[in-house]
């Protein structure tokens, strides 16, 4: 392999770096992205050396300007990125010394690589676990406005966003639109579409709030923690805390540059998330094939065949469920560099910054996609309630019909069981049994017990709270506004 020029670090090393370890050690491949990070950090602690004393006046302005400048040059797509730099950090200094001299030497001053790293990532995850909180509120305001539109009466979209929210109005039931609950997906008991759309906006809600978590206990700056025990220089590290928007510095050096548990944290977020967002297009896709037909997918969120012309394919959905194991990998693969690496700073934590990048752009797109097309897609009312008819659904409303008359529920259940048994012999539903064959399984059973059977007063009798009765529903939906 061809031989480079020395580093910034080369004053000690009396041979260039090899290129294929060149090669294996850079990372400004990826970490260029946090060029907006590195330069606010460096503003901040060219700053501070200024009032500090450490700097003259001077000297930050053109240390400031320079690095100003750079910013704008790589916004602009003007900065040339030299793969023998190693990392962004180097690429910005060596930029900076080119354009203002030996003077840019003096910025890292009481600084290391390992503190201005620590910074740069400390401050792309606080930013991205406040953008992806943000995208699961509008997600669940999605979900509020969805579950509003399908509780009849004509309302919907009720939910102010910042999402353009469509609502077609031939698509909003006179009544409540009811779907088939499963348990093992299995039809278990009928349930309202509109109690499902505000399951998901209970699981998003705590999904927000543990990004919002997230981000309070990463509020720290380790800025000053220099390479792991701190500086001999009087800085303050406080300001320089302000100056980044944190809300103080760590408290511990070592920890400072050597921990990694708020990007963990933020990928166990973001996993948690996306098994949330793989459940719900686990549904999408059995809800919108052609077996169960409860919902069509727009056709701006699918796609088709290259072979078979009647194809409509849930490829969002699809992709949402298989990218969830790809962010479950991104927070292993982190876990796996972190547990065996020693106080303070070492080169494996080189590797924490493509999975967290790779989790953020993920999480961030199918939250998006999601609120995108789920005011779009459309529920078929008489499909998803002839469905939710199937499968002995109502058979508990029976057993608790008996059990309110007396009977203990377990023996109410045994003999509704054998009633479904009897009617799956036959080919019968429950309410189509007559007076007769009712009394044969008890005798407080009669043919006046088949109203109860519908799948209508079904979801009306479940009026405990959280239950899925219209009554609770729209209390439940005013609450999920209220927290909106």
């Amino acid at each position: 392999m061809t031989q480079t020029p020395k580093k910034l670090w080369g004053g000690r090393f009396a041979e260039a770096t090899d290129g294929l370890v060149e090669l294996f050690n850079a990372s400004v491949g990826f970490d260029q992205r946090l060029f907006e990070q590195d330069i606010r950090g460096s503003l901040a602690h060219a700053a501070m050396l200024g009032k500090t004393g450490i700097l003259q006046p001077l000297e930050v302005k053109q240390i400031q300007d320079g690095l100003n400048a750079i910013l704008e040059d790589i916004r602009a797509g003007n900065f040339e990125w030299k793969l023998s730099l190693e990392d962004v950090h180097m690429n910005i200094e060596s930029a900076l010394r080119d354009r203002i001299g030996p003077v840019a030497g003096k910025l890292h001053t009481a600084r290391s690589r390992n503190d201005q790293v620590a910074v740069d990532f400390r401050l792309f995850v606080k930013d991205a676990a406040l953008e992806l909180a943000s995208l699961c509120r509008g997600l669940r305001a999605v979900m509020v406005s969805e579950a509003e539109k399908y509780l009849g009466g004509g309302q919907g979209a009720g939910v102010e966003t910042t999402l353009e929210l469509r609502v077609d109005a031939e698509a909003v039931p006179p009544a409540p639109l009811i779907l088939p609950g499963y348990t093992h997906l299995q039809v278990a008991q009928p349930i309202l579409l509109s109690h499902w759309f505000l399951a998901y906006a209970e699981m998003l809600e705590r999904d927000e709030s543990r990004f919002l978590d997230a981000a309070k206990r990463m509020d720290e700056s380790p800025l000053g923690s220099s390479a792991l025990a701190g500086t001999p220089w009087p800085i303050d590290r406080d300001m320089t805390a302000r100056e980044l928007g944190f809300a103080r510095p760590t408290r511990n050096s070592l920890d400072g540059v050597g921990s990694r548990d708020f990007a963990l944290e933020f990928l166990a977020a973001c996993s948690i998330n996306m098994a949330h967002l793989s459940r719900l297009s686990e549904e999408m896709v059995l809800y919108s094939s052609f077996e169960f037909g409860f919902v069509t997918l727009p056709d701006s969120h699918t796609t088709g065949s290259s072979i078979m012309p009647q194809k409509k394919n849930p490829d969002v959905s699809e992709l949402a469920r298989g990218k969830a194991g790809r962010v479950f990998g991104d927070l292993m693969a982190l876990l796996t560099v972190v547990k065996g690496t020693p106080l303070a700073y070492n080169k494996d934590l080189q590797e924490d910054k493509e999975p967290v990048f790779d989790a953020f752009d993920t999480v961030s797109i199918v939250l998006r996609l999601y609120a995108e097309m789920l005011p779009k897609a459309v529920w078929h009312a008489e499909t998803c309630e002839k469905a939710a008819a199937r499968g002995f659904s109502t058979a508990t409303d029976l057993a608790d019909h008996l059990a309110l008359g007396g009977l203990p529920f377990r023996e109410a259940h045994e003999v509704v069981g054998k009633l479904v048994g009897y009617c799956v012999q036959y080919g019968k539903q429950l309410w189509e049994l007559s007076s007769e064959e009712l009394k044969a399984a008890h005798p407080s059973l009669n043919s006046s017990v088949a109203e109860k059977l519908s799948v209508q007063n079904s979801v009306r009798s479940r009026m405990s709270f959280g239950g899925t009765a219209p009554e609770r529903v729209r209390e439940a939906l005013g609450a999920a506004k209220s927290r909106l």
